[in-house]
C-alpha cells in the first residue's frame, strides 16, 4: 500500500514536470526534489542522486545547494551510507556555520561511525566472513545466532567502559546492524586518518586502534558542544514548541556528552574551541536568512573540498589539545591482537 501511493506520487510528479516551462525555474527545482525523494523511497537511490547531482550543477544561490544537500544526505541516510551523510552534513555547516541543527546531525553521524568501528573490538578470529555483527546491549550478535559477551573479552577487573555503554543506550534493546567495515576504512582514509595511521597501526595495533576511537569521539563530542553553544545562545529568543525543541536538543546532546565519557578539563577545552567564532552579529546574520545569488562555480568555493579539510578547521587543533581524553575510555576496551 505504501508503495503503491510512492509510486502515484512519484507519476504526478513526473507528469507535472512535463507540463512546467523550462523558464518555470523554481517550481521545476521543487517537482524535481520530489522525485528524488520518492525514488529514494522506493530503494531506486541510483536515479534519486542523478536527479539530486542534475540540480546541485544547476545551483545558482546558497538556498538551492542547501535545499540539494539536504536532499542528498537524506538520500544518503536511506542507503546507510555514513562517509556521504557526513561530507554532506560537513558542506551544510560551511553554508551554515552556525545552524545548531546541522551540528548535532553531524555529531550523531560521527557517533554512528563511532558504533561502525566496534568491528576494531571483534575478536576478528572468531567471526566467518559471511556472518553479519549485530549490536545488542553488552554483547555482540551474529546473523547466525552467536552471541559475543563483551564481558569475555576483557581482562580481571576491568569493569564495563563508557563506549560499551554508549553502544548499548544508542541500540536499546533493538539490535542495528552494523555496516560493512569498508565503509569505514572509506572514511578513514578519505579524512586522511588512514595514512596517517599505517605507520602506527604496523608498529602497536592496539594503540592504533584506540588512536582511531579518540578520534572519532573528540569529533563527536565537539560536534556535541558546539550545537548545544548554538542552542543556548537562541534560546532567549524562542517561545512555544520552538522553545520546547531546543530544549529538548539541548537535553538530548547533555545525555550522549556524558556517554561519551570526557572528563571536565576536556570538555571545557571543546567548549572554549568551539564557540570562539561565536558573536552576536554572526549569529544574527545566519538566522536572517540571507540568500547569495552567485553562479555555480563559485558556490562550489563555498563549501569544503574534502573532508579532511573541514576536519582540519574544525577539530585540527583539538586532536593534538585534548591529551587528557578520559583515559577510561579507551583503556578500559578489549582490543585484540591483529589476526595475520
Amino acid at each position: 500500500m505504501f508503495c503503491a501511493r510512492v509510486n502515484k506520487a512519484l507519476c504526478e510528479y513526473s507528469d507535472c514536470l512535463l507540463l512546467l516551462p523550462a523558464s518555470n525555474i523554481a517550481m521545476r527545482r521543487d517537482v524535481q526534489e520530489g522525485q528524488a525523494r520518492c525514488l529514494s523511497r522506493l530503494g531506486r537511490h541510483k536515479e534519486a542522486l542523478d536527479i539530486a547531482e542534475k540540480m546541485r550543477n544547476s545551483a545558482t544561490n546558497t538556498d538551492h545547494l542547501t535545499t540539494v544537500l539536504n536532499l542528498q544526505f537524506s538520500i544518503y541516510q536511506g542507503l546507510e551510507n555514513v562517509e556521504k551523510k557526513i561530507m554532506c552534513l560537513q558542506q551544510l555547516i560551511c553554508l551554515h556555520p552556525f545552524n545548531p541543527w546541522f551540528w548535532k546531525l553531524l555529531a550523531e553521524a560521527y557517533m554512528s561511525l563511532l558504533q561502525n568501528l566496534s568491528s576494531l573490538v571483534i575478536p576478528e578470529a572468531n567471526l566467518n566472513q559471511s556472518e553479519e555483527v549485530f549490536v545488542s546491549n553488552s554483547s555482540f550478535k551474529t546473523s547466525t545466532g552467536r552471541e559475543i559477551n563483551l564481558q569475555s573479552h576483557r581482562s580481571d577487573g576491568q569493569k564495563e567502559s563508557p563506549w560499551f555503554s554508549l553502544v548499548a543506550e544508542t541500540n536499546g534493546e533493538n539490535a542495528v546492524t552494523c555496516p560493512s567495515t569498508q565503509v569505514v576504512k572509506e572514511f578513514l582514509y578519505t579524512s586522511g586518518e588512514l595514512e596517517r595511521t599505517d605507520k602506527e597501526k604496523s608498529a602497536d595495533s592496539k594503540s592504533w586502534k584506540q588512536n582511531i576511537l579518540k578520534k572519532v569521539g573528540i569529533k563527536a563530542c565537539a560536534s556535541f558542544i558546539r550545537a548545544r553553544l548554538l542552542l543556548q545562545l537562541t534560546e532567549s529568543q524562542q517561545l512555544s514548541f520552538v522553545l520546547e525543541n531546543n530544549r529538548k536538543g539541548q537535553k538530548e546532546i547533555d545525555d550522549k556528552v556524558a556517554l561519551l565519557g570526557f572528563d571536565e578539563n576536556s570538555l571545557l577545552l571543546m567548549t572554549k574551541a568551539m564557540g570562539q567564532d561565536l558573536i552576536p552579529e554572526k549569529l544574527k546574520e545566519e538566522f536572517q536568512g540571507e540568500v547569495k545569488c552567485i553562479g555555480p562555480s563559485a558556490l562550489s568555493s563555498l563549501i569544503t573540498a574534502s573532508v579532511m579539510e573541514f576536519e582540519i578547521k574544525w577539530f585540527g587543533n583539538l586532536q593534538d589539545d585534548v591529551c587528557h581524553f578520559d583515559r577510561q575510555f579507551y583503556s578500559d576496551i578489549y582490543l585484540p591482537p591483529s589476526v595475520s
